[in-house]
């Protein structure tokens, strides 16, 4: 049985927080692949200033560079409506069904984890890994994967925070800031070469 991390999100764009939290997860579960999975229109949140579906995709491809069994996904991009992450889920037991399969959220996501569509199936298929985003959450997070566990595994990971979003970046990008210490250099150039945001 091999071991699969899932990460998805709308990585508009991929910042050095998305990295940084799949390189932690990795170093706690040893994966056999991590598929990063970009969202096509994501059900949680209005996306504003949306790079293209292939502009996404070669973000990602960039920030991975180098770093161990990581493949980029278009599978949700492929579908032609919004990406609930039970299809995505359903989708990869279907494909590699002797695996396991460990699913990252935020810490954000994690909270309204109940209000997901499906969200007791997607436990019954994969564990959910959280990966805190803010210094003092840790116990807040705890408490609210107690509630759920009875309906599958759910592990919070204490990270190093990363305090900025791919909101704040966009802003930062459009008033010429530099944002090299949010986002890998390859990715600021193709940024700019490509003039996305």
């Amino acid at each position: 049985m091999g071991t699969i991390v899932l990460y998805g999100g709308t990585f508009n764009p991929i910042h050095k927080g998305h990295v940084n939290a799949v390189k932690a997860v990795a170093k706690e579960l040893s994966p056999d692949r991590v598929i990063i999975m970009p969202a096509k229109i994501p059900p949680h949140k209005a996306v504003v200033d949306l790079a293209s579906e292939k502009d996404r995709v070669e973000m990602c491809r960039l920030a991975f560079l180098g770093i161990q069994n990581v493949e980029i996904s278009d599978y949700e991009l492929k579908r032609n409506e919004k990406s609930y992450s039970f299809y995505t889920v359903e989708h990869l037991k279907e494909k590699f069904p002797n695996d396991k399969i460990f699913f990252i959220v935020g810490s954000d996501m994690l909270m309204t984890f109940n209000k997901w569509y499906r969200y007791k199936e997607i436990l019954s298929m994969s564990s959910i890994v959280c990966v805190s985003r803010e210094e003092n959450d840790f116990n807040e997070l705890e408490a609210k994967a107690n509630g759920l566990r009875e309906f599958g595994e759910i592990i919070v990971l204490k990270t190093k925070p990363f305090k900025i979003s791919s909101t704040q970046i966009r802003d930062m990008i459009k008033n010429n800031k530099d944002t090299s210490c949010y986002i890998d250099e390859i990715v600021v150039k193709y940024i700019k070469e490509k003039n996305i945001y």
